[in-house]
């Protein structure tokens, strides 16, 4: 069946209590954009994310708030860092890496919290009726083009509002040349 690809870049999701200290007390996350996912949303708030190694600047903040703090990367991002952060589904931050979250009113120094998002696709129960996927806890992906290939170890993130769709890191994307929009094929 034929699923929808979406390309996740960096990016930080804060509880209230971090939110206010980055960015004053009181403050609300500015919408720019929505996203695919029902209720999510990019803003207009960036942030750095600093490790003793490095720091990478304009990370974009993902609302709405949360109830943890956490920073997703790609693998390119943890090299540049000079971290080892595990593959995990979100908010499973348990041993994850420590890392600094900066932006223009404080920081947040997360003794764990960066994470390299696991590959996943939104679904519902309904989604898992409809494509047969009750029972799986994982499935696999083709890819087709120049640089197709097969994407193994695709977690079902099942929610009860979801837009059925892949979402991939930087460094999945482009070692599959696939952008937003593109499509796969789950075998």
């Amino acid at each position: 069946m034929k699923i929808s690809i979406g390309v996740s870049n960096r990016h930080v999701h804060l509880t209230k209590e971090h939110l206010n200290i980055l960015f004053g007390e009181g403050y609300e996350l500015q919408k720019r954009n929505d996203l695919t996912q029902p209720g999510q949303y990019a803003t207009n708030e960036l942030v750095t994310i600093k490790t003793d190694k490095s720091q990478i600047e304009n990370v974009r903040v993902l609302g709405p708030v949360r109830t943890y703090s956490q920073v997703e990367i790609s693998k390119t991002d943890a090299y540049k860092l000079g971290l080892n952060p595990p593959v995990r589904n979100s908010g499973e931050l348990e041993g994850s890496s420590p890392i600094t979250v900066i932006g223009p009113k404080g920081q947040v120094d997360l003794l764990e919290g960066c994470i390299i998002a696991s590959r996943h696709i939104h679904l519902t129960k309904e989604h898992l009726k409809i494509y047969e996927l009750e029972g799986k806890e994982m499935v696999n992906v083709k890819i087709s083009g120049e640089k197709g290939g097969i994407l193994a170890n695709v977690s079902l993130k099942v929610s009860d509002e979801a837009f059925f769709e892949l979402h991939l890191d930087t460094d999945d994307a482009n070692a599959h040349l696939i952008k937003n929009g593109d499509i796969g094929e789950i075998v």
